[in-house]
């Protein structure tokens, strides 16, 4: 009885080949999958939890100290908007009031007309956008303080 030779490939070469595959689709993977839009949203909720906190922590710092204070009065009456609440903030950051430019500019923060109302000392919520280059921006939202209580 005589033998057939058999060819092709065996299982471990297989296997090899497979993970090697692999490996080069986990790195080329990255480079076509776009994450700036998880990027802006990350941004904007980061902004936002910054406004908010320091509205928290300016409200708490003017009630333990009688309202009195640098930061304890930083609005005048015809000023004190959710467009105001920046300057809390080291270094200071500008929301620009108005209409939302078409399309918006990256890296702007916005704030509607419609949005930008008056605070209380109770806290109003905020609506902002965060500039990401598209017309609609990355929408965010922040609680601000007109002052301590």
């Amino acid at each position: 009885m005589e033998m057939k030779k058999q060819s092709g490939f065996t299982l471990i070469e297989l296997v090899v080949v497979i993970v090697i595959l692999g490996i080069l689709a986990a790195t080329a993977l990255p480079k076509f999958v776009d994450l700036t839009g998880n990027a802006y949203q990350a941004t904007a909720a980061g902004i936002g939890g910054g406004l908010s906190s320091a509205g928290a922590i300016n409200y708490g710092a003017c009630a333990a100290n009688s309202n009195t204070g640098p930061k304890c009065t930083p609005f005048s009456a015809a000023t004190n908007k959710c467009a105001d609440v920046g300057v809390l903030l080291a270094p200071a950051v500008t929301i620009t009031a108005g209409a939302l430019p078409t399309p918006t500019v990256a890296k702007t923060l916005y704030i509607t007309t419609a949005n930008n109302i008056a605070l209380t000392a109770t806290g109003a919520t905020c609506n902002a956008i965060y500039g990401d280059g598209t017309n609609a921006g990355t929408a965010f939202t922040y609680t601000a303080f007109a002052t301590g209580p």
